[in-house]
């Protein structure tokens, strides 16, 4: 079900040493997100999976991105997850039928550093308060999927979500009705954490 975790950054060098010195794996340069004031690298997580480091792109307007990287100045974070559907639209209709907001299915696409471009449709869930929900992407059929090729050797051990005990219960209804393979436990605060392993050993990362 996960597709990928993004882990944000205010700089994109900074966040691909952070994970190289903790994995011993460095990712790899994966391309500008157009009009959306971003840009990443990625490298994989074992089959079907991936991370992004993502961060500003100087080239574009920073304010574009609604998750204010540029302000995450301390170590790189999770500032979200997506999780793979196949045939999207009929799953955004059948979560509009449950009484889901969303936004989407939308268009997206990235051109890689090779000249190839990569297309993907999202829908992404509104009213999501926690922050620990994913949005939802389908791949285009003739796009490789970014874990094929990007530098191997890390592996996701664990992937978790953290909540009081008010907000653990709305979010494993969602959970449920979402069918999403997502581990919840009672935590002071509501937070993603991911466990990655590398050649160098594991380390954890969280929201």
């Amino acid at each position: 079900m996960l597709d990928h975790i993004l882990l944000g950054c205010d700089n994109l060098d900074r966040g691909i040493a952070y994970v190289e010195e903790l994995t011993g794996v460095r990712a790899k340069f994966g391309g500008v997100h157009p009009g959306a004031g971003t840009q990443n690298s990625l490298l994989s997580l074992g089959e079907n999976r991936y991370l992004e480091i993502i961060a500003p792109d100087p080239k574009q307007d920073a304010s574009l991105d609604s998750r204010d990287l540029g302000t995450l100045t301390e170590d790189p974070v999770i500032v979200g997850w997506a999780a793979h559907r196949p045939n999207i639209d009929a799953f955004a209709a059948r979560l509009t039928e449950q009484g889901f907001a969303l936004d989407g299915p939308m268009p997206g696409s990235r051109k890689r550093p090779d000249g190839r471009v990569l297309t993907w449709k999202v829908v992404r869930l509104r009213n999501d308060t926690t922050q620990l929900l994913p949005f939802f992407i389908e791949w285009s059929s003739d796009s490789i999927h970014p874990s094929v090729d990007s530098p191997q050797g890390c592996r996701l051990i664990s992937f978790e979500a953290m909540a009081p005990d008010k907000e653990a219960r709305e979010v494993s209804g969602k959970i449920m009705a979402l069918k999403l393979d997502l581990p919840l436990s009672l935590g002071k605060h509501s937070l993603l954490k991911a466990t990655i392993e590398g050649p160098k050993g594991r380390f954890d990362v969280t929201s």
